[in-house]
């Protein structure tokens, strides 16, 4: 739960952004790794953070002597103790395999990659919870007849757009070698 003292009285509001949007979620994070939470006027702990972050708020956590964005940080965090909480989401070579993409010429890529399919599949779940919301068991039974077709219809534009980003890794690949190969005189 949340500690409910005060923060000193240089914590600062969360700030109004531009188009009307919800404001980020500021949380400023003191030397004593104490988080505030600038919306509510609380202490909160990396677990309410994480609460935030489910609940779809746009969390930004700084520094609260330099204004440092923490964000980053505070979320790979959250990433660690959910890891070590009993059901990884990621295998130790997933792991290295994502270690040794950083240095590497396609790490930017890789993000992008990564984001884009991450986001992908978040639509296509969106897309069958709110798909379900409707079905009666005789929907149900009509579901299971059809099922390849209908996963593949759904599962389509991920697919596409994961063949797609693939492709474009390779071809990036390729160019990036050839480029290398050429600074040293040999051609391919």
């Amino acid at each position: 739960m949340s500690d409910k003292k005060s923060a000193p009285a240089a914590a600062a509001s969360a700030p109004a952004s531009a188009g009307g949007k919800s404001a980020s979620r500021v949380i400023k994070k003191y030397p004593n790794r104490r988080l505030y939470d600038t919306d509510t006027s609380t202490y909160i702990t990396l677990a309410e953070v994480r609460e935030l972050v489910m609940a779809h708020h746009n969390v930004v956590v700084r520094d609260a002597k330099t204004g440092e964005d923490l964000t980053r940080s505070i979320l790979l965090q959250i990433i660690l103790e959910e890891e070590a909480g009993g059901a990884p989401m990621f295998t130790e070579a997933v792991l290295a395999n994502l270690i040794r993409f950083y240095g590497h010429a396609m790490q930017g890529f890789m993000g992008a990659y990564l984001e884009k399919n991450v986001q992908a599949f978040t639509d296509v779940q969106a897309k069958l919870a709110e798909q379900s919301q409707s079905v009666t068991p005789e929907m149900w039974a009509q579901f299971m007849s059809l099922q390849s077709p209908m996963l593949k219809g759904m599962m389509g534009n991920y697919v596409e757009q994961s063949q797609t980003m693939l492709t474009q890794m390779q071809e990036q690949m390729q160019k990036q070698t050839e480029q290398m190969l050429g600074a040293f005189g040999l051609k391919r």
